[in-house]
């Protein structure tokens, strides 16, 4: 019996499956609003049968945003369209969730196919966006060419503490049941963390127990919002890739203090702090993740959902089996195939007669197979 499409509940959110679709960054968005683009966009991985759809990441407050094409959350005139795809996702039995952001020194950034660059007076120019100061906990660029951001103050700090403690209650307006803090990839809670990115000689720097501050107070005030039958998931970089900066024991121990303030599953994926070129020491392979997601799951006791160059079936079947993570999460694979899950299913026995397809679209394809069965075609 396939273990990648047998429930798994998290408090008290039912999950019909294993397989998650990852925040996905779409730059359609205009004032942060969400529009239809995300809801097709979206709606079509619940059809496809994923078990977690989560929405891409999403600006606590605008200064935040990383791009001008980012989805925002730090108003509640946001709720109403964001409320519109998490009502979707459930209906067609998926669990709706939303990664909470904020871009800190990655901010004012172009779309990728703009180039990965900050905005400057060519993008006024071509398409009157303007660019924006960065924040992050140290004066110090994300990479060479870029500008330096403010260090924040105390007082900007706790701003985007509490705007994250808010960014959660109108994420439970809008009716999602998982809450996913971006804390990896060099957004702003990875650079607390990362001593690269933190220099600070204040209580949010220098020790690591200091870096972890800023990651254990926004987990604390989103639960100050959030109820407590519902999950909160933090996405960590398990590892920089760079000397000097985050090891895999280092996040074992923020998974442990995370756990404490309510953190029920990490969703462990490595790198991103900044520069433009990828770490020597990252090494890229199909689900070259995995062994993260093992070692917090055994280290930390805690759920962990594995994510990275994941595309095939049996693959992610054996990572579930083998107890190495508890959900395993794809992207760029679902924007190719948002069917994924359905297919994965029958190749794993579990989908035979079309049963885990909508009924709209199952009754159709079960109907076919049994004409090329009885005509002997397939």
């Amino acid at each position: 019996m396939s273990q990648l499409f047998q429930p798994f509940q998290l408090r008290d959110v039912h999950f019909k499956n294993r397989v998650v679709v990852s925040p996905m960054s779409q730059y359609r968005a205009k004032g942060g609003f969400a529009n239809e683009w995300h809801l097709v966009h979206l709606g079509r991985f619940a059809l496809g049968g994923a078990g977690l759809v989560f929405v891409e990441a999403t600006a606590v407050e605008q200064r935040g945003l990383r791009t001008h094409g980012d989805l925002g959350i730090w108003d509640d005139a946001h709720i109403k369209e964001l409320k519109r795809v998490a009502s979707f996702l459930e209906s067609e039995g998926s669990v709706p969730g939303i990664q909470l952001a904020h871009a800190g020194r990655k901010a004012s950034e172009r779309r990728p196919w703009h180039k990965e660059l900050p905005l400057n007076e060519e993008d006024f120019e071509l398409r009157s966006e303007n660019s924006w100061q960065a924040i992050a906990p140290s004066s110090i660029p994300y990479a060479d060419g870029w500008p330096a951001p403010h260090e924040m103050s105390g007082d900007d700090i706790e701003d985007v503490i509490r705007a994250f403690g808010e960014a959660a209650r109108r994420s439970k307006e809008a009716g999602f049941k998982v809450i996913e803090v971006y804390a990896a990839h060099g957004f702003l809670v990875h650079q607390f963390l990362s001593p690269i990115s933190n220099q600070r000689s204040d209580e949010w720097g220098g020790s690591e127990g200091n870096r972890r501050r800023f990651a254990i107070e926004v987990a604390r005030s989103i639960r100050k919002h959030w109820p407590d039958n519902l999950p909160l998931i933090f996405r960590l970089s398990a590892t920089d890739w760079l000397d000097g900066g985050i090891e895999i024991e280092d996040t074992i121990e923020t998974a442990k203090c995370l756990s404490h303030e309510g953190v029920d599953m990490i969703d462990c994926s490595t790198g991103g702090i900044g520069g433009k070129d990828r770490p020597r020491r990252m090494v890229i392979s199909q689900g070259f993740q995995v062994e993260f997601a093992k070692r917090l799951k055994e280290e930390a006791d805690i759920a962990t959902m594995t994510v990275g160059f994941l595309w095939d079936a049996e693959f992610c079947e054996a990572i579930v089996q083998q107890g190495s993570a508890d959900m395993v999460a794809l992207a760029r694979e679902l924007l190719d195939d948002p069917n994924w899950p359905l297919h994965a299913a029958t190749k794993l026995g579990r989908n035979e007669e079309f049963e885990l397809w909508p009924q709209e679209s199952g009754w159709w394809l079960q109907k076919r197979e049994r004409l090329l069965k009885k005509l002997g075609i397939r």
